[in-house]
């Protein structure tokens, strides 16, 4: 579903690459994109499709994912407002290799291809943002193959619930004395520790019981 979204009192544009574009650019950008309202569980974008632009992540929680040959899911990590999806895809020229969801109720902002690269060659800064956000992306994945190499489920499991604790602590309606609500279903939390659901469900008691969780 189609909402509005001002890019020119965008509340997030300065948690974005586009933070540094000037109030005609604003304008001229805010008639080109499009905003779409997506429903928890709904698909931005399919693996193996061509990009034809960019999305940026007005509001909400997005996970980028991988489905084996079994048809399981295997998430590899998380989008938070501000943040760009589908960079790596439109900037090499190549097909999406993962898909796109919702976590939670959200608002995507879409850019087409043409006219957010007439920003990046407009604005240095911007092209620079993207060399940072893709050393980021590269950094996290190598740390994350480092993990699954190294390191048990129990390691991985409390390491996983750390970097979701800061994924939707930046969400202040969901954050109590005691820190943010997880919103993640079990099997998600399996796929992204790389187990099965079994036994994130016995290691999860296990750390209520040690008093790690809540």
């Amino acid at each position: 579903m189609l909402v509005t979204r001002n890019c020119k009192n965008c509340i997030i544009k300065n948690m974005s690459c586009f933070g540094k574009l000037s109030f005609d650019d604003l304008k001229y950008l805010d008639g080109a994109k499009t905003s779409t309202f997506y429903k928890k569980d709904q698909t931005i974008f399919h693996e193996g499709r061509t990009p034809t632009g960019i999305y940026c992540l007005y509001e909400g929680k997005v996970k980028i994912y991988k489905v084996g040959i079994d048809g399981k899911e295997q998430i590899v990590r998380f989008v938070r407002p501000g943040e760009l999806l589908g960079i790596r895809a439109l900037i090499s020229g190549r097909e999406y290799v993962a898909s796109a969801g919702t976590l939670e109720n959200s608002v995507v902002c879409f850019i087409e291809k043409r006219v957010f690269l007439k920003m990046t060659v407009k604005y240095p800064d911007l092209s620079h943002c993207l060399m940072i956000n893709l050393s980021h992306l590269l950094e996290d994945a190598e740390n994350k193959l480092t993990s699954l190499a190294q390191k048990g489920v129990r390691e991985r499991l409390a390491e996983t619930l750390l970097i979701l604790n800061s994924v939707f602590e930046s969400d202040s309606r969901k954050v109590s004395l005691n820190g943010p609500t997880i919103s993640l279903s079990r099997t998600d939390l399996a796929n992204i520790v790389g187990t099965a659901t079994e036994t994130v469900i016995r290691l999860l008691s296990e750390f209520k019981e040690d008093k790690l969780v809540e």
